[in-house]
């Protein structure tokens, strides 16, 4: 299987510019862009498919750039229902720097900003170098402007797709870049790049969108849509990360492992046997989850991430760091409680019961646990010992309802 034929089977490709892009993409050495705008300072995981597809342009012989707009960025990409909210200068060269450091440590690419070729364009020489080359109509035709019309967009953000050809012109002249890849969401603003390219200069240059990653219900990912799940693990943890892939609807799975990883078709279609013969063993779930995991954060990240999710599972909180036990649980309520009380009090005082009688079923058909360990004595008395590092409790009843309590020093 060639290279398009590779990205074609994974889902990778919705559409190119040209069909001589086929033979280029699996003969020839292409420079090609893939761009990001540093609307914060970490990339997430829809940014993560574009750039594995660049990662296996670049296993071919292809030559990888990613742009960060530091220029784009002040401006704002048009979204299709209303103006993105305008970032400072300081915020944008922040978040720069951040996404530059992530994409060279994760990726390894060259990183360039289209802040250094746009700053000392003046006003008279964009109208007269760029915007003379773009009609109205055709603008007003493209996706991201046509969905805005009626609501209305702002000179700056329909101004956005001239900056963008800019840049690919910009790359095509001084790094003699032939190609961008980008999500489906650009294709707009590529083809308005090869239109610049080819009326200006007479050259021809491509491009290539794949679909967006989107989660269950057809929603991409993104900080604006409020669903990101960011590469950098202080902001979402390799053990978020993982729960989140291991929990994932079965009808996703394959389709993400094409998209998301680099194993083989031989790889996945066994993987998918299994996942249709045997779901519940999540065999599937946990490839995914071990190949972007490792690929992001490395081999002890994604063992720290399963040990994690096992100790849900074997109750042994007693494994876990203080910085653990706070991460496994950052999403629960912290509920205070108070040292020395009768284990049907604590019951009932931390919501696990609404009353005593209650409280003692729960203990004598031992579906109790203190940190693990099932507690049946309706006289037991919770004790420092029973306070993690001196500060937590963790009650369980039944298999998955958890409690969180700190010690009350007041």
């Amino acid at each position: 299987m060639n290279l398009y034929e590779d990205l074609k089977w994974r889902g990778l490709i919705q559409d190119i510019s040209d069909e001589a892009l086929i033979d280029k993409l699996n003969n020839e050495s292409l420079t090609f862009y893939i761009g990001t705008d540093p609307t914060a300072d970490s990339m997430h995981i829809g940014h993560y498919s574009s750039f594995l597809i660049s990662k296996r342009l670049a296993k071919a012989g292809h030559k990888p750039i990613l742009l960060v707009g530091g220029a784009t960025g002040l401006i704002g990409d048009p979204k299709p229902t209303a103006e993105r909210p305008m970032i400072s200068k300081e915020e944008v060269e922040k978040n720069f720097r951040g996404l530059k450091e992530q994409a060279e440590r994760i990726f390894g690419f060259e990183v360039v900003n289209n802040y250094d070729w746009t700053k000392d364009i003046n006003v008279i020489d964009f109208l007269r170098d760029y915007g003379k080359y773009f009609n109205i109509n055709y603008m007003l035709a493209k996706d991201k402007v046509k969905s805005r019309l009626e609501s209305g967009i702002t000179y700056a953000e329909f101004s956005y797709m001239i900056l963008q050809a800019l840049d690919f012109m910009h790359l095509y002249e001084t790094r003699g870049c032939t190609l961008q890849v980008a999500g489906s969401d650009q294709w707009g603003n590529i083809t308005s790049g090869i239109e610049l390219v080819r009326k200006k200069l007479g050259k021809e240059i491509y491009g290539m969108v794949m679909p967006l990653v989107t989660d269950s219900n057809g929603v991409k990912f993104g900080k604006t849509e409020g669903n990101a799940l960011w590469l950098d693990k202080n902001k979402t943890s390799s053990y978020e990360l993982y729960q989140y892939l291991i929990n994932l609807e079965d009808s996703m799975i394959i389709q993400y492992l094409k998209m998301l990883t680099f194993l083989s078709k031989e790889e996945i279609e066994e993987l998918e046997v299994k996942n249709n013969e045997n779901p519940h063993l999540r065999e599937a779930h946990k490839a995914l989850a071990r190949e972007i995991i490792t690929d992001l954060h490395g081999e002890e990240e994604y063992q720290k991430a399963v040990m994690m999710s096992e100790v849900l599972f074997t109750g042994e909180f007693k494994k876990l760091t203080k910085e653990e036990i706070e991460e496994v649980f950052k999403g629960y309520k912290k509920i205070n409680v108070g040292n020395n009380q009768n284990i049907v009090d604590l019951l009932i005082n931390m919501g696990i019961a609404s009353s005593k009688r209650e409280a003692r079923e729960f203990i004598t058909s031992n579906a109790i646990s203190i940190n693990g360990e099932k507690i049946n004595d309706l006289e037991y008395v919770i004790n420092d010992n029973d306070f993690m590092y001196g500060e937590y409790i963790i009650v369980r009843r039944g298999k998955k309802n958890y409690y969180i309590g700190i010690i009350d020093r007041s």
